[in-house]
């Protein structure tokens, strides 16, 4: 692959109605520009600024039979114009789907899987080189995800060991993790489990961090934890796992106003179902869905807005999630915004995508 990637990249022109907190118009000469096609696909993206956005992959579509593709960790900092391929050495053979990254330099990757293919990856010089900083040694954990509170300190998450979720924790900026102890508040039922979507597990602020779950024939949970992991809650929420679908992504305004997207059908595009929360996760209420199933969330810039991205398009909200419109049909799997530096979405084949509003 070579190391300059030329991205592929949508501008998505869209009118927004303040007012009436609707969208009012539909995407707007939708303007691609091609890349080499490879086999991959990204899933996770984290925006850092205006110039600089960090993505990975590859990725396995629930249900739909993909091939997973070889893993691969990317990187901009001229605005999408150029990407760079910065794969940690031998990541090839794994399955990026959770990245963070603090600057343009500095990124910490999550590596899924069972076993030892749980690893996380740490860069300091823009991905030039890599440091492994944790390898899973337990044979019954899954990582899932991982996120910062702030530079410093970090929290990942893993599928139940021995019937709990497992914690991991840093306090140095993930240049060493330490597994946190047992904790009955973590119990998990029967065959529950996390999508390891990128956003199943995030965080608001200096102490808070949310994950949804998978809970098969049941509707799925949130955790809380308001003390950066040391003590949880859980709550249930009106989104059902019947298909497996569960919880795929969390988002939050602050520490009490949130969504969570999940359920629906992904083989028969039955449509995603969003709940809200106004209590930092005690409670869920179902408000509007996407047009279609959709496997990822995040909140923009705009006040109440929020947007969904899936295998068959892309939705948008101006309302907490009252009512959604669907704006664009490209296929993208991972979704992040930050203040100031807009939003970005990844997806298969190493598509990039920026959203202008």
């Amino acid at each position: 692959m070579a190391d300059a990637i030329q991205s592929l990249r949508v501008e998505l022109a869209m009118a927004i109605d303040e007012g009436a907190g609707h969208v009012t118009g539909a995407a707007v000469s939708p303007s691609w520009r091609l890349m080499p096609t490879v086999i991959a696909s990204l899933v996770g993206i984290d925006v850092v600024s205006r110039e600089a956005v960090w993505a990975s992959g590859s990725f396995l579509g629930p249900g739909l039979g993909e091939a997973e593709g070889p893993g691969v960790v990317v990187r901009t900092v001229d605005g999408g114009a150029s990407w760079q391929n910065v794969t940690p050495p031998g990541g090839e053979r794994s399955a990026f789907h959770d990245i963070e990254a603090f600057d343009r330099d500095h990124a910490v990757v999550l590596a899924i899987g069972s076993g030892k293919k749980s690893k996380i990856y740490l860069t300091a010089n823009g991905g030039k080189t890599w440091k492994l900083v944790f390898e899973n040694q337990e044979r019954n954990a899954f990582y899932d995800g991982i996120a910062f509170f702030d530079r410093d300190n970090g929290i990942a998450l893993s599928d139940p060991v021995g019937g709990q979720f497992r914690i991991l924790t840093t306090g140095n900026g993930g240049q060493s993790w330490k597994v946190a102890p047992s904790n009955a508040e973590l119990k998990a039922r029967r065959n529950e489990g996390v999508h390891a979507s990128g956003t199943s597990l995030v965080t608001k602020g200096p102490q808070d961090a949310w994950f949804g779950t998978v809970l098969p024939g049941a509707n799925s949970r949130v955790f809380h934890t308001p003390d950066r992991g040391r003590t949880w809650s859980v709550a249930d929420t009106p989104i059902s796992a019947d298909l497996g679908a569960g919880i795929f992504s969390l988002a939050f305004w602050d520490t009490k106003q949130g969504l969570i997207l999940g359920g629906g059908n992904p083989v028969g595009n039955d449509p995603s179902v969003v709940a809200r929360t106004t209590d930092g996760g005690m409670t869920w209420s179902r408000v509007g869905s996407p047009a279609s199933f959709r496997t990822n969330m995040a909140l923009t810039d705009r006040m109440d807005s929020a947007v969904a991205v899936g295998f068959t398009g892309s939705d948008f909200t101006t309302n907490r999630g009252d009512t959604w419109q669907l704006f664009d049909q490209t296929d993208l799997r991972g979704v992040d915004c930050k203040q100031n530096a807009g939003c970005w979405a990844v997806g298969k084949n190493l598509t990039a995508a920026k959203l202008i509003t």
